[in-house]
C-alpha cells in the first residue's frame, strides 16, 4: 500500500507520497509514485498513485506514450489536452483501461488491480485544479471546501489536515502539515515507509517549483517529527478535565 497527499491552496500546490511497496510481509520494495509531465511555463501536471504497481506503472508508461507520440493529440495527451478537466479524463480513462486488461487476466484467481490516483496541474492562463481518480477511471475534484485529496492508507494523516488546512494556508505550512500527516501514517501503518516524495507547483509558474526526497533518517524529517509529538505532549498536558 501507499499514502499520498495533494492540497490545493491560494498559493500553490503541495504533493507527498512515500514509496513502499509491498508484496508479502518478507518482501517489501520501494517504487517512485509520483510523477510529473511539463512544458515549463506553459503546462504542469503531476500525479500520485496508490494500489496495484503493476496497474499504475503501466497506467503511467502509456500516458507518456501518448504524450511522445508524433500523432499526439488534445484527445491523447496530457499535454496537449485543452483543459484539466480534460486531463483528468484522458488519466481516468487509462486508468481503467489498464485495469479492466489486468483484471480480465487475473480473474480466474480471484485477484483483482485496484488502483487510484491524485492528477494536479495549471496550464497557462488556467486555474489550478486537482483531482482524485479512481479505479473505475471517474474522479472527483478538490474545492474550497475541501482543498485537499488523499490516496491509500488515508485514514492516519486525514485529522491534522481537517484541522490545518485552508485554502489560504501559505505553501510553506502546507508542507509542514503534508509531512506531519505522513509522519502520523508511517507510525500506524507499516504499509507505509520512506523514501518520501515531495513536490510544489506555485501558483501560474507551470512547473514544478520545488521537488525533495526524504530518505530514512533525514535529518529535518525527524526534527519536524519530534517537534510535532513534543507539542502535542506539551498542550496534551494543559487541556483541563
Amino acid at each position: 500500500m501507499t499514502y499520498g497527499v495533494g492540497l490545493l491552496l491560494n498559493e500553490g500546490m503541495v504533493l507527498l507520497s512515500d514509496t513502499r511497496t509491498n508484496a508479502g510481509i518478507d518482501h517489501i520494495s520501494s517504487y517512485r509514485k509520483m510523477f510529473s509531465f511539463e512544458v515549463p511555463g506553459e503546462r504542469v501536471v503531476a500525479i500520485l498513485t496508490a494500489g496495484s504497481l503493476s496497474v499504475t506503472q503501466a497506467t503511467i508508461a502509456k500516458l507518456q506514450e501518448a504524450v511522445e507520440d508524433p500523432e499526439a493529440s488534445p484527445e491523447t495527451s496530457i499535454l496537449l489536452a485543452p483543459t484539466l478537466l480534460k486531463v483528468a479524463e484522458i488519466v481516468g480513462a487509462t486508468l481503467w483501461a489498464v485495469r479492466d486488461a489486468v483484471d480480465q487476466r487475473l480473474r480466474t484467481g480471484g485477484q483483482f488491480g485496484p488502483a487510484s490516483m491524485i492528477v494536479a496541474g495549471q496550464r497557462k492562463g488556467g486555474v489550478m485544479r486537482m483531482f482524485l481518480i479512481y479505479p473505475e477511471g471517474n474522479f472527483i475534484e478538490a474545492t474550497e471546501d475541501t482543498p485537499f485529496l488523499q490516496i491509500g492508507e488515508h485514514k492516519y494523516g486525514k485529522p491534522i489536515l481537517d484541522r490545518i488546512v485552508r485554502p489560504d494556508t501559505s505553501l510553506a505550512d502546507g508542507q509542514k502539515a503534508v509531512l506531519l500527516s505522513m509522519d502520523s501514517t508511517l507510525r500506524s501503518n507499516l504499509s507505509v515507509g520512506m523514501p518520501l516524495d515531495l513536490a510544489v507547483i506555485a501558483r501560474d509558474e507551470c512547473r514544478v517549483t520545488q521537488q525533495r526526497r526524504f530518505e530514512p533518517g533525514d535529518a529535518d524529517f525527524r526534527r519536524t517529527s519530534e517537534a510535532w509529538s513534543k507539542a502535542l505532549r506539551s498542550s496534551f498536558g494543559k487541556i483541563p478535565l
